[in-house]
């Protein structure tokens, strides 16, 4: 298997962005997001903001997103633990929800 991030480093961003939406982003990759913000700014030009705010930038984002994410999260989380009868993956959910709405950037 592949790691997913090799040569798309800032998808790593967009997962922990939805990870964060649904309520599920570890603490450890909060801490590295949080440790990275002057390196993203530098790379992408910006002088201020969080590194949500800066996916949030760089993918074009909208201000109802995360909450619009977090909605489709608790909808289909419920329907999913009810037709296989074992808890819905935050993570997979993440990983999938990125690749089938921004392409793995």
């Amino acid at each position: 298997m592949t790691d997913r991030y090799e040569d798309k480093p800032f998808l790593r961003f967009v997962d922990a962005y939805v990870l964060k939406a649904i309520g599920h982003l570890d603490a450890a990759t909060e801490t590295y997001c949080k440790a990275m913000v002057p390196q993203l700014q530098q790379s992408f030009g910006v002088t201020s903001g969080s590194w949500e705010q800066i996916v949030e930038k760089q993918m074009k984002f909208g201000p109802e997103l995360a909450g619009q994410i977090e909605k489709i999260w608790a909808d289909g989380k419920k329907r999913f633990e009810e037709g296989n009868g074992q808890p819905a993956d935050p993570v997979q959910f993440a990983m999938t929800f990125v690749d089938r709405n921004f392409g793995r950037s």
